[in-house]
């Protein structure tokens, strides 16, 4: 699959401004996009018709996205070795913002997972993850309409960097002789070996994203999850340099837990932001019996892959969750759930991440009035009860559609809103 670098013909590149990371977007934006392996290409035939209705639909053809196709996957591999060609990476680079079904890593040893790789060469520094209930989706809450929150994990370093070492290997051996001659740390001989970084830097760029999101959306709460009591100088540095990222460059807006009680009656004051934290399996708790307690949740790399994953349980499972790998530079929009190979081809899987992930695609470059229509066709269609499988099977009286089929109900419901 050779990438066209010079763009799909039509359109004009988002840019964006260097000092404040801004992006100044045309009326016919280029946006690139991976189709994805397994059911990627079916969740893809059944998006781009949404995205592009609602787009009609709401600007009356003033705006339009050009769609540009970028290589990555499987049949990339097959067609040039590569699963991630260098000239992809640089595509994502030139069109700013990109959307992507799934990828499937390799197995065996030697290939690192895809996506880590795709996050770590941009530095999409933010996993952004919001989870929040669509009405008439199934779900085992009792309230899941409590869920309303939005998980900034940390996306390069925690033990994803990728440092490990085989069990046996010599690099494992030469680790392990180091670690107990020079820091009298007693391993296993036969141990394989990971090192976990975490630093101020990759931190305090998170929580300051999470921190801007709370003040430009109206959340009132930013909280640090982390497992400190254990991993003090890793986790629970985490935690500290938020704290201190919070005290330092939004003294005039944040408040913490003791000021709440003491000076503000339990009450958090308009304009103001409460910064928090919660030991990670406390917040697993937290998020089932308390779920209102909390707004924007800020987390190193691994606990804010369970706690998302968690969290999309709540309000319909992953086929409703989208998510967003976004940096200063560019941002990758992306359907979370896996390529789930057994039903590629089979126009059965639910779409509904990836038309999640457009939609705050969408918000990303300031069209939030798609964004809105976008999910509230959704949300209209859900509530009819025309659902794909993994819908179906847990509303009674429900219609089962095909992937393809639930995009053009949904594109039936916009037309009629």
């Amino acid at each position: 699959m050779k990438q066209n670098f010079e763009g799909p013909g039509e359109g004009q590149w988002i840019t964006v401004d260097e000092k404040n990371h801004e992006l100044q977007v045309p009326e016919n934006p280029i946006i690139g996009y991976i189709e994805g392996d397994g059911v990627g290409p079916d969740i893809w035939a059944a998006s781009r018709p949404v995205f592009d209705s609602v787009i009609e639909k709401v600007y009356r053809g003033t705006r339009r996205i050009q769609w540009w196709k970028i290589a990555a996957g499987e049949q990339s591999f097959k067609e040039c070795g590569s699963y991630f060609p260098e000239v992809s990476f640089d595509a994502i680079r030139k069109c700013v913002i990109a959307i992507k079904g799934p990828l499937t890593t390799p197995v065996g040893g030697g290939f690192r997972s895809l996506n880590v790789t795709l996050r770590q060469e941009l530095d999409l520094y933010a996993c952004i993850r919001p989870v929040r209930y669509l009405t008439g989706t199934p779900s085992p809450m009792i309230r899941p309409e409590d869920v309303d929150m939005v998980v900034f994990r940390e996306n390069t370093e925690d033990v994803y960097a990728g440092i490990e070492w085989k069990s046996g290997s010599s690099e494992a051996t030469k680790v392990i002789h180091f670690l107990e001659t020079e820091m009298g740390v007693k391993l296993p001989s036969d141990a394989a070996v990971g090192v976990k970084p975490m630093s101020p830097t990759a931190t305090k760029r998170l929580v300051r994203m999470a921190m801007r999101f709370a003040l430009d959306n109206n959340r009132k709460r930013v909280t640090l999850v982390h497992k400190g009591n254990i991993m003090k100088f890793t986790e629970g540095a985490f935690r500290d340099w938020g704290y201190d990222l919070a005290r330092t460059e939004f003294s005039d807006v944040v408040i913490f837990e003791d000021d709440l009680s003491s000076k503000y009656h339990g009450e958090i004051p308009d304009g103001k932001i409460l910064v928090n934290d919660r030991i990670a399996d406390a917040m697993f708790q937290q998020a089932l019996l308390r779920p209102r307690e909390y707004d924007v949740l800020a987390m190193p790399n691994l606990n804010g892959d369970y706690m998302s994953d968690a969290l999309a349980a709540q309000v319909g499972g992953l086929g409703m969750a989208p998510g967003a790998n976004v940096g200063d530079a560019c941002a990758v929009f992306e359907a979370t759930h896996g390529s789930a190979p057994k039903y590629a081809g089979m126009d059965k899987v639910n779409p509904g991440s990836m038309l999640l992930s457009g939609a705050m695609m969408f918000r990303r470059m300031g069209w939030h009035e798609a964004a809105n229509l976008l999910e509230k066709g959704l949300e209209r269609t859900i509530g009819s009860r025309v659902v794909t499988y993994d819908l179906s099977r847990l509303l009674p009286g429900s219609t089962e559609v095909s992937c393809s089929g639930f995009g053009r109900a949904i594109v039936d419901k916009i037309r009629e809103i």
